[in-house]
């Protein structure tokens, strides 16, 4: 048994070590083998050399984190300490990028990840970009986030945020109101974005004087969409169509992103999704960006990660079943035509 005391230093222990130690007992559940105590800017190991060396590591990066001002959260520091890997996705030196936008009360709005901060250079570099990936990823924040810096910068004069007006595998029926009323629930993860990132009342200016405008997909039909950052968002959801539409839309002085899950399509059984097809044809025009997140990218709670990779080994088991079926009944189409070859 070793032991070691490490010194903190140029930072606040308790930002590192979280309220009521949040974040110290997560090191300490991470590493049972580790004695792990503090006191004041000391925390002292006590164990097996490697066990300490780990520790130190992991508390070097965490350091190395507030220092830089990346992002600190509690459910960042368990995806750092469920990393083998020094350099991984969420926590890499290079990963967490620059802020994109300050929010409301000044929060800073980052990309969280590798692909998080690629999205942001794809949107620099492309006119349009398509963002896929799962629940989860970040793409629509960050794709907002982009939208209002460019505002802000007066670099387009407005933001529009659309998404297509399908049920996601529910049958809501017959919705009162006036038209506003009937189309909010549907675009209500987009209100969800902004309200983190305006005050209600500097919202509220914005919508009600058509500096941000929140309308479903088919009320851009005729339209010219330009001098506007535009986000369609849930893409898996428009048919190829709805995409043509949207895409043809695009004034000369626009950006535009297009995000969407490929593994969460509700359009009814007979309708294919249009994004699938728009993905394979367009990817080699200059100036139209691709971009695949993962569930790596996941920055919703540790869980949602989990999930996602379960549901993804399922699929992959599913398709390779289908696979072994269609090759057993093809085999058995081939000894059937033998056989009566045989028979004349």
């Amino acid at each position: 048994m070793s032991e070691v005391i490490i010194i903190i230093e140029e930072i606040d222990p308790l930002e590192l070590f979280g309220e009521n130690n949040a974040k110290l007992n997560l090191l300490k559940k991470a590493y049972p083998g580790v004695q792990i105590t503090s006191r004041g800017n000391q925390v002292k190991l006590k164990g097996e050399k490697k066990g300490m060396e780990d520790v130190k590591a992991k508390l070097d990066i965490m350091v190395r984190m507030i220092q830089e001002r990346h992002d600190f959260s509690t459910q960042v520091v368990e995806d750092l300490l469920m990393s083998d890997n020094i350099s991984d996705n969420k926590i890499s030196h290079h990963s967490a990028g620059g802020v994109i936008v300050y929010g409301k009360n000044g929060h800073p709005i980052k990309a969280k990840t590798k692909n998080q901060k690629m999205l942001v250079e794809c949107s620099e570099a492309n006119d349009i970009v398509f963002a896929i990936g799962p629940a989860g990823t970040g793409k629509t924040y960050v794709a907002m986030a982009l939208a209002i810096r460019a505002l802000k910068a007066k670099l387009v004069k407005k933001i529009i945020l659309t998404r297509p007006a399908v049920e996601a595998g529910e049958h809501l029926g017959f919705l009162p109101g006036d038209m506003k009323e009937k189309v909010d629930p549907y675009l209500r993860p987009l209100y969800d974005a902004l309200d983190d990132m305006f005050p209600a009342e500097k919202l509220n200016f914005l919508i009600t004087n058509r500096i941000i405008e929140v309308a479903p997909l088919a009320f851009m039909r005729g339209r010219t969409l330009d001098h506007a950052f535009i986000i369609l968002d849930e893409a898996q959801n428009c048919t190829t169509t709805q995409i043509k539409m949207f895409l043809t839309r695009i004034g000369p002085s626009a950006k535009a992103i297009v995000t969407g899950d490929l593994s969460q399509i509700d359009l009814p059984g007979h309708q294919k999704s249009g994004l699938r097809k728009a993905l394979s044809i367009l990817g080699h025009i200059e100036g139209i960006g691709q971009l695949y997140l993962n569930s790596e990218d996941v920055v919703r709670h540790r869980l949602v990660k989990e999930i996602i990779k379960s549901y993804d080994a399922a699929d992959e088991f599913d398709q390779a079943e289908k696979l072994k079926e269609r090759e057993i009944k093809d085999a058995a189409r081939e000894f059937s035509i033998e056989s009566n070859q045989h028979k004349e």
